[in-house]
């Protein structure tokens, strides 16, 4: 699977970008995260066909949503501030088989910040930089 993110760029505070990231792999399975300057790197949102999971920290200002017909994942951030300063990482993995139920590992990853490094595909990044 190979993951390629665009959109990134400078932004004022208050203001809104959007990011998108063009899978060839599985689309069923994907989310953000971002990695700001010398901290580990964090969830942001993850999506799965009906169901969505958000970091606090984006909660009601960041929305996350996919164009399955164009394999395109995306990320609308409104209201950045500077703590939104970061490079951003499209991620797509493998759902997993939990007895009779199939869940996607990265919704758990984004709110615990736990991440399986080996098991996700990541992109190249694209930075984001909240300044005036």
């Amino acid at each position: 699977v190979q993951l390629v993110e665009s959109g990134g760029g400078l932004v004022q505070p208050g203001g809104s970008l959007r990011l998108s990231c063009f899978s060839s792999g599985f689309t069923d399975c994907m989310a953000w995260f971002r990695q700001r300057q010398g901290k580990e790197r964090e969830g942001v949102a993850a999506i799965e066909p009906s169901s969505f999971s958000y970091a606090d920290s984006v909660e009601g200002r960041f929305t996350i949503s996919q164009d399955n017909a164009n394999n395109t994942l995306y990320l609308q951030m409104n209201h950045l501030t500077p703590e939104d300063t970061a490079m951003y990482y499209c991620a797509a993995a493998p759902r997993e088989q939990h007895g009779p139920v199939s869940l996607c590992p990265l919704h758990h990853m984004v709110i615990s910040n736990i991440i399986k490094y080996e098991t996700t595909y990541w992109g190249q990044g694209t930075q984001v930089t909240v300044s005036s």
